[in-house]
Parts: C-alpha cells; sequence; structure tokens
C-alpha cells in the first residue's frame, strides 16, 4: 500500500504540471495519495521503512492538492481579470 501511495502522489505532481485537465488530476490523485498513505501509516504492525514511506506520500499528496489548489485560484482569478477587463 505505501508504494502504490507514493506512486499516486508522484501521479499528483507530475499532473499539477499537466495542462488543462491537470490540475483535476492533482486534486484528486493528491486526495486519494493523502487516502491510501494515511492507511499505510496507520498500520502498527507494518515495519517503520513502509510507514516511512506512507509519511512521504501522504506530504506529497498534500504538496499535489495544493498546486493544483492553486491553479484553480489562478485560473479564477484569470476568469475574473478577464470579466472586468471586457465590462
Amino acid at each position: 500500500m505505501p508504494k502504490l501511495a507514493l506512486a499516486v502522489a508522484v501521479a499528483a505532481l507530475i499532473a499539477a504540471a499537466l495542462p488543462t485537465p491537470g490540475l483535476y488530476g492533482a486534486l484528486g490523485l493528491g486526495i486519494a495519495a493523502i487516502g491510501c498513505g494515511w492507511m499505510g501509516y496507520a498500520r502498527r504492525d507494518a515495519p517503520g521503512s513502509a510507514r516511512l514511506v506512507a509519511a512521504a506520500a501522504i506530504t506529497t499528496g498534500a504538496v499535489g492538492v495544493l498546486l493544483g489548489a492553486l491553479r484553480v485560484v489562478l485560473v479564477v482569478a484569470a476568469i475574473d481579470h478577464i470579466d472586468r477587463l471586457l465590462g
């Protein structure tokens, strides 16, 4: 589970850099990475390295969500600016 969570988190970061539909992918994949990472981290019987990878997936997924949300805010701000220009 932790390796899958880390792979999804890296995919969220990659999606944040992609054009138009990438921001929605970054949000979705980031949330999925946080959830999978949390499930992997909550397993007390897992070895320490697996829990560390799960914690890294949580952090990386959160960065992906933040980057995706930042792009959404920038798009909304750009639309508002264009709306004010056109009157």
